[in-house]
C-alpha cells in the first residue's frame, strides 16, 4: 500500500471515529445546577415629582448595590432549564434629585428580589460554551426603609423625623447569558438581566413620590452540575 493510499484510508477513518466518540456532556436533561457568585443591580431611574405639600420639583434617585447570589436550577431537557435566584437583601441608597439635587443621601432601603427564570440554551449539551435567553418573574420586596436628617429637613423642617415606605411590586424580566464549561462538572456563568419596575414612596409627612427604577443586573457565578 502506498503512503498516499494509506493516508486516504486512514484520515476518513479517524474522522469517523471522532464523530462517533462520546463527548463531554454539560447541562443536559435531568441535571441539577448550583451557582454561586456576585450580582450587581444598577437602577436606571426616571423619577416623578414629590406631591404637595413640598418644595416644587423634588425628585429622587437610587444608587446601585452588589451582593452574593445563589442560583439553583434544573434542566427540564437538553436546552430548557428552570432556575431560582436567591440571596441576601440589597441595600440601595436614596438621593435627592431635581430641585434638591446635591443635597446628598436622604435615605436607604433594603430590597429582596427573589426571581424565577426559564432559560433556553443554544447549541447542544456537548458544547463547551452555550449562550442562553431567559424570561423571569420577580417579586421585589422593599423593607427597612430609613430616612436621614436631610430628608426630615427637606420634607418636614422643624417637625418630627420623616419616615417612608416603598410599595413592593411584581415584575417581569428578560435575561441574556452565557455559560462556559471548565470540566465535566464545573462551569462559569455570566448573565445580564433587565427589568421594568415602578414603585411609589409614601412619607409620614403626607407626600408621595412615584419613581420608575428599571434596574439592570449583571452577575458572574461559578457553577457545579450534578
Amino acid at each position: 500500500m502506498t503512503p498516499r493510499l494509506h493516508r486516504a484510508i486512514l484520515l476518513p477513518a479517524m474522522a469517523a471515529a471522532l464523530c462517533t466518540a462520546p463527548s463531554a456532556q454539560a447541562q443536559a436533561k435531568g441535571d441539577w445546577l448550583l451557582k454561586l457568585g456576585a450580582n450587581r443591580i444598577t437602577p436606571h431611574v426616571d423619577s416623578g415629582t414629590m406631591s404637595a405639600p413640598a418644595k416644587p420639583g423634588i425628585k429622587g434617585d437610587v444608587g446601585p448595590d452588589t451582593k452574593p447570589v445563589l442560583t439553583i436550577g434544573y434542566m427540564l431537557n437538553d436546552k430548557l432549564s428552570a432556575e431560582v435566584l436567591l440571596g441576601v437583601p440589597y441595600e440601595h441608597k436614596l438621593y435627592g434629585a431635581g430641585s434638591v439635587e446635591g443635597i446628598g443621601q436622604i435615605g436607604t432601603s433594603e430590597v429582596l428580589p427573589p426571581t424565577v427564570f426559564l432559560h433556553y440554551r443554544l447549541f447542544g449539551p456537548q458544547m463547551a460554551v452555550r449562550p442562553y435567553l431567559g424570561l423571569g418573574y420577580s417579586y421585589v420586596y422593599f423593607q427597612k426603609e430609613t430616612g436621614s436628617a436631610q430628608m426630615s429637613a427637606m420634607m418636614n423642617p422643624g417637625g418630627p423625623p420623616t419616615t417612608y415606605t416603598l410599595d413592593s411590586k411584581h415584575t417581569i424580566c428578560l435575561a441574556l447569558g452565557v455559560s462556559a464549561r471548565f470540566s465535566e462538572r464545573i462551569f462559569a456563568d455570566l448573565m445580564l438581566v433587565k427589568s421594568k419596575l415602578k414603585t411609589s414612596a409614601h412619607f409620614n409627612s403626607g407626600q408621595q413620590l412615584p419613581i420608575k427604577i428599571d434596574p439592570t443586573a449583571i452577575s458572574l457565578s461559578l457553577g457545579y452540575r450534578f
